[in-house]
């Protein structure tokens, strides 16, 4: 059986752990793409000490409000159509607005004073050259807003913040510091600031401003180059498992699965696991990846290498290292503690996000 288990006592340590780091900062705790793939029903009662939630799509947020969130939410690429504007309204959603067709739904049609939809998030293009408006432009949009009677949080998001030493970050935080300062100076001293994601708060305690916005740190998964998440005292928010479903020896100078990528270089002893890239575990993988096999007859786990392509259904791992007698139904974990999200990711060459996120249907979610 191919297993996804998600504990929420992981997720509101994590949150804990950035409430310590940003201690004087709002938490914006991000729960798009479903949560980072963890399901946005199970993750936001862990949430409950975070002080909004922020999503993607205007469905997104209207999920978090059907299921009872009752706090901020910030639609962190704001409304798409006007309709959507007045749809947030109706929902007391906060909106980012990022360019002049989502300032002029907003000077149109502006949403009663005791709304939550009175707060935006003034986006500022610092150099990811993504979204937001730029230095000429932002201070017109500020003061037309305010004379509105908005509230304006400004922000912008990095774009290397995971690596310390990249020179576009302090560029980008002197331009995020001298706009913001100049906003308070002349438009009004209320204009709050948003500058850091999860990168940001552990790179960048000092600048953490009135709103932190965690992502991935929330799930488990180290934000930064140079510091793993046990090093940062995160706890993964998921475990991914599946079963042995057969057992086999493969005779030396036999190769395995599609394309013959893998030859046994002796008699070797291999598991067939029922899980493959058709539920989310990555096709393209190093010969590093490995599982951790948990034998059902004596409650031990043994590290086993992945070998062989990885299939839509099926990967083959080698069990040479665990006993003779492992058992057909012994679990094999896939990510969790060991292997991390995060090394998957690494021997595959991508970043956790995308495995967590591109996570199929297929797999039973179970919550613990």
């Amino acid at each position: 059986m191919r297993t996804i288990t998600i504990k929420p006592q992981a997720i509101t340590h994590n949150l804990n752990q950035v409430k310590k780091m940003a201690a004087n900062s709002k938490v914006l705790a991000m729960v798009k793409s479903n949560a980072y793939g963890h399901g946005v029903a199970a993750v936001l009662p862990a949430l409950q000490q975070a002080d909004g939630v922020g999503v993607a799509t205007l469905t997104e947020a209207l999920e978090a409000r059907q299921l009872g969130w009752d706090k901020t939410i910030g639609l962190i690429e704001g409304a798409f159509t006007a309709d959507e504007w007045q749809q947030a309204i109706e929902h007391d959603i906060s909106c980012v607005i990022h360019h002049v067709p989502q300032l002029q739904w907003a000077l149109d049609n502006i949403p009663p004073a005791n709304s939550a939809t009175r707060v935006v998030w003034l986006k500022y293009n610092t150099g990811m050259n993504r979204l937001g408006f730029n230095a000429e432009d932002i201070m017109a949009a500020a003061k037309r807003l305010h004379e509105a009677g908005y509230q304006l949080i400004l922000a912008t998001h990095f774009a290397n913040a995971d690596d310390s030493t990249h020179p576009l970050n302090a560029m980008q935080i002197q331009r995020f510091s001298d706009v913001l300062s100049t906003l308070q100076e002349t438009v009004s001293n209320d204009i709050k600031g948003s500058l850091c994601n999860s990168a940001g708060i552990v790179n960048f305690p000092e600048h953490h401003y009135d709103w932190v916005r965690p992502g991935i740190i929330l799930y488990g998964s180290a934000p930064v180059i140079d510091k793993s998440a046990h090093e940062l005292d995160l706890q993964p928010a998921m475990d991914f498992s599946a079963q042995i479903i057969a057992l086999q020896t493969v005779q030396a100078d036999n190769a395995i699965g599609y394309g013959s990528r893998w030859t046994a270089q002796k008699d070797t002893r291999t598991a067939l696991v029922s899980v493959g890239y058709g539920d989310g575990y990555p096709r393209v993988i190093s010969d590093e990846a490995y599982v951790t096999v948990i034998d059902t007859t004596n409650d031990q786990s043994y590290r086993c290498a992945v070998i062989g392509r990885v299939a839509m259904d099926m990967i083959v791992i080698d069990v040479s290292t665990a006993p003779e007698d492992v058992a057909l139904d012994s679990k094999v974990i896939l990510w969790g503690d060991a292997p991390h999200v995060d090394e998957v990711a690494a021997h595959a060459g991508t970043i956790s996000y995308e495995l967590l996120c591109r996570l199929s249907i297929r797999p039973n979610r179970i919550q613990v």
